[in-house]
């Protein structure tokens, strides 16, 4: 059995960037086809792609010899019918985030992955970066202590131009605003180190851009174990930062890296309380091997996973309380209370997040 996958890519978005990180894999990956509505995109991708075949159209991949993974990068509200073909027709698939637009149909996919030959990996790249995985070696080993506060901060600039692209902004299409598409990928982190989350309160507003979703947002959050959190995220900021503090029992963790998108990647800052838990954290660095990180370092995994049977490093449950957060937030936001979690399939958001009466499309904050 060859030890390469022969993988597809649909939509030459971000997409672009998952083809990148596949040539960082050579021995890994080949990437077979690539896929896009607009077939001049699709043939200049292919071109940079040894053997690549460039197609317009998705039955032309699940009717493709010889292929082993879809990797989808279209655009949310596309997600869901396109996961439950692929993995109805054998095939492992990859697909970007949301994973798709609400949690019934979250459940509907794990339901379809549940018979599924192949395998369902959703994309969180930010988890591989170097300084995280640092913070969750210290959990491993017990030097962290108890988690007390984490902050959360997305600033990121989108302007006008980012929005002339026709499904971005909108209900519809982009399934929300900024807690959804940008800030999704940090507050995944909250998840990953502190655990599952147990009550949210948010206020949204629409002050950036003339679009129907959020682009700002503070969130206040109680974790299961007893932590608090405050997420806040704005797509107006002049300059790009991405930041996470841990404060726990024992030490203090933040995120130093100067990329906005990559979160996760080092530098760290660790500060132990005492020159005890210092030298803790000095041993436990020093048989610390870094990987790759980001996508490549997703890939890497997923690969290892597929072919050992393992499991996967981000999991269908590890997207699910993404959404779960993201169900929570714009119910909050809109009827101005407190939600907890877990939402159960008779919530009125289980079946459709969006907000009924969309209160902070206008410009002006919700709960205010």
């Amino acid at each position: 059995m060859s030890e390469m996958l022969s993988v597809a890519v649909i939509g030459l978005g971000i997409g672009a960037k998952h083809l990148e990180a596949y040539v960082e894999l050579p021995d890994l990956y080949t990437v077979q086809a690539v896929c896009d509505l607009d077939g001049d995109k699709a043939k200049v991708a292919a071109a940079a792609h040894q053997g690549a075949k460039a197609v317009t159209s998705f039955a032309d991949l699940l009717a493709m010899p010889g292929l082993d993974l879809i990797d989808i990068c279209t655009p949310p509200n596309t997600h869901r019918d396109l996961i439950v073909e692929a993995l109805a027709a054998g095939f492992h698939v990859i697909c970007e985030k949301p994973i798709t637009g609400s949690l019934a149909d979250c459940d509907a996919i794990e339901r379809a992955a549940a018979t599924a030959k192949g395998t369902l990996s959703p994309i969180f790249q930010y988890r591989f970066g170097n300084g995280l995985q640092k913070l969750k070696l210290l959990q491993e080993k017990g030097i962290c202590g108890t988690p007390y506060l984490a902050t959360i901060e997305t600033s990121w600039r989108r302007d006008a131009d980012y929005y002339a692209v026709p499904w971005r902004g909108k209900w519809a299409t982009e399934l929300g605003g900024c807690c959804l598409s940008q800030a999704i990928h940090a507050h995944d982190i909250l998840c990953y180190v502190n655990g599952p989350i147990k009550n949210v309160y948010a206020r949204l507003a629409t002050r950036v851009n003339p679009i129907e979703v959020e682009d700002c947002a503070a969130v206040s959050i109680e974790m299961v174990n007893g932590s608090l959190a405050t997420l806040a995220v704005t797509l107006g900021a002049a300059e790009e930062l991405s930041r996470i503090r841990f404060m726990f029992s024992n030490l203090t963790v933040e995120s130093r890296s100067t990329h906005p998108y990559r979160i996760g990647d080092d530098p760290w800052h660790f500060k132990g309380k005492t020159q005890e838990t210092e030298t803790e954290i000095r041993n436990a660095f020093a048989g610390f091997r870094p990987s790759l990180e980001s996508f490549t370092g997703q890939f890497a995994r997923i690969h290892s996973s597929i072919k050992t049977g393992q499991p996967l490093p981000v999991t269908l449950a590890d997207a699910r309380a993404s959404l779960e957060l993201i169900t929570a937030i714009y119910h909050s936001a809109e009827t101005g209370t407190a939600v907890n979690l877990p939402i159960a399939v008779d919530h009125p958001r289980y079946g459709n997040w969006m907000p009924a009466g969309r209160r902070w499309a206008s410009g002006t904050s919700s709960n205010g």
